[in-house]
């Protein structure tokens, strides 16, 4: 059937199904809280599909999602704050994304399973730095955002933590956020494609699943305001122990049959 031919030639049927549902319920939690989606996206999707395949594929569809944000956030953001953060990223996508690309792919869903429940830990702490604003540390939350997103897309909360914490505007703040991932995308998307990770498969893979994250995401927008948001952003951390659980490797043989 032709209807099929966007799929990558490693990946079947059931498989593109199965990455479609996991990046409806990412999108649906992206949508609602703002967060979460490559820190269940990224352990489930990795644990059925090609690490590579699904990093370039969640960087694709989020790249085209937050494109339309980034000239108001352009309006609002303290650029020169972005500057400085955005040149850690500048040295921790490449590094990343080399580790994404010699690793093989059982190693880098460990060190997947293992960041994201880090990052989940940091999100469950509650924990914003209130200390002053200082260069170097900003490069390095930068740096470490950046190697997060060149490795598994999972730079968000390092820059969540630092930037909301501050004693600024919510408003400059989310903007800063949305700038730094703009830049970041970019040298993700940039680093991807010369080392080989962006590829005919994962663009037309992405063709697929993108509009399926896109129903999710304004599926999840639709139900703020409607459900309290303290219920779902315990229901989006759960999921993120979750897909981190069943994304481990170890549990192969007996989730996945390998």
């Amino acid at each position: 059937m032709t209807s099929f031919t966007f799929l990558p030639s490693d990946v079947s049927t059931n498989v593109a199904l199965t990455v479609c549902a996991i990046a409806y319920v990412a999108g649906t939690a992206r949508g609602f809280s703002g967060f979460g989606a490559a820190l269940i996206f990224m352990p489930l999707a990795s644990s059925i599909a090609a690490p590579r395949l699904v990093a370039a594929l969640l960087l694709v569809i989020d790249f085209v999602a937050a494109a339309p944000l980034v000239p108001n956030a352009w309006t609002h953001a303290d650029r020169k704050a972005t500057t400085i953060m955005v040149a850690g990223a500048l040295v921790g996508v490449p590094i990343g994304t080399y580790f994404l690309t010699v690793l093989d792919p059982v190693t880098t869903r460990w060190i997947i399973s293992c960041f994201v429940a880090a990052l989940l830990l940091l999100l469950l702490s509650g924990w914003r730095y209130h200390g002053e604003d200082q260069a170097a540390l900003s490069v390095g939350v930068g740096g470490l955002s950046g190697f997060c997103s060149g490795l598994a897309q999972t730079g968000g909360p390092p820059i969540v933590a630092y930037w909301l914490g501050r004693p600024i505007a919510s408003i400059v703040a989310r903007a800063n956020i949305v700038l730094f991932f703009g830049a970041s995308d970019l040298f993700s998307l940039a680093s991807y494609w010369f080392t080989g990770l962006i590829t005919s498969d994962s663009v037309k893979f992405a063709l697929i699943v993108g509009p399926v994250y896109g129903i999710g995401v304004w599926f999840g927008a639709s139900l703020f305001g409607k459900a309290s948001e303290k219920v779902f952003r315990t229901i989006c951390y759960a999921l993120i122990a979750a897909a981190v659980i069943v994304g481990l490797p170890v549990l192969d043989g007996i989730l996945r049959g390998g």
